[in-house]
């Protein structure tokens, strides 16, 4: 009998979901649990020790309660404080979301890349490390939002969001002056998982156009090579879908192409 790997992702809310969507595509055949931590949301308000002491208890009992063979943790700010905790805490493989500088500085032509994150994940020392070792000479501008996760969740669940709110988080990746487009920021990275939820919505609202790094593919790449790809059999364990808060998930069409069809429990 082929054995189907059980996948924990674990997010802050529901921008872990952009993550899971490319996940799905590649081990469509894995039993998924999503865990939303929305009793913490959002994370970019809380300082790197308060989500340390958050984050690593809670990954043992989830560990405990739905014995994954690996865990996602689908969150910049999340990934960038506690990887090396819960590596050192727990004998179970783990694959993170980064800030996706080093890809984003390689394809970058004007040397101008700017990171769109949550005001945490700007300020670690890991996203100014990462800058350090895989900027590649390029001028990379740090812009952190303090409100577009909010407005990505209220967004996916049907409310109105304006465009004026998002361009005011939006515009400052855009960094340039006058009529010489080779000075222009070329490349924003997301870094945060729940801003491509956005995406059709920032393309729409740039001033003009860039490439946006999503490194949510990379992951599921990643998830790949620790689990090794799906088997001619499908699963039909289905999935489910938990929020730290234990209100329930009012499931709703939004949901399911991110989990691939499949109506998450």
């Amino acid at each position: 009998m082929p054995s189907f790997p059980t996948i924990l992702l674990l997010d802050s809310g529901l921008g872990g979901l952009t993550v899971l969507r490319e996940i799905v595509k590649v081990r469509p055949d894995a039993h998924y649990t999503y865990v939303a931590d929305d009793v913490f949301f959002p994370y970019g308000r809380h300082s790197e020790d308060a989500i340390i002491a958050r984050v690593v208890p809670l990954v043992g009992e989830l560990i405990a309660a739905h014995r994954p063979d690996l865990v996602v943790i689908a969150c910049n700010t999340m990934s960038v404080s506690v990887m090396a905790h819960l590596r050192a805490a727990y004998r179970m493989p783990f694959v993170g979301t980064v800030p996706a500088i080093k890809p984003a500085c390689a394809a970058s032509k004007t040397g101008r890349v700017s990171v769109l994150g949550t005001r945490a994940t700007v300020k670690r020392e890991y996203t100014h490390a990462l800058i350090r070792d895989h900027g590649q000479g390029c001028a990379v501008t740090l812009v952190g939002s303090s409100d577009l996760a909010s407005l990505a969740e209220a967004a996916l669940s049907g409310h109105p969001v304006s465009d004026a709110a998002i361009s005011a988080e939006l515009m400052p990746c855009f960094v340039g002056a006058g009529e010489d487009a080779s000075a222009w920021t070329d490349t924003v990275v997301l870094a945060c998982t729940h801003f491509p939820l956005l995406l059709d919505r920032f393309v729409r609202l740039a001033p003009w156009p860039v490439n946006w790094i999503d490194p949510a593919p990379a992951i599921a790449r990643r998830v790949v090579d620790l689990l090794g790809a799906a088997g001619s059999e499908m699963d039909s364990a289905g999935a489910e879908m938990i929020f730290t808060s234990g209100r329930p998930h009012a499931l709703s069409q939004a949901l399911i192409p991110f989990f691939g069809g499949r109506v998450p429990a």
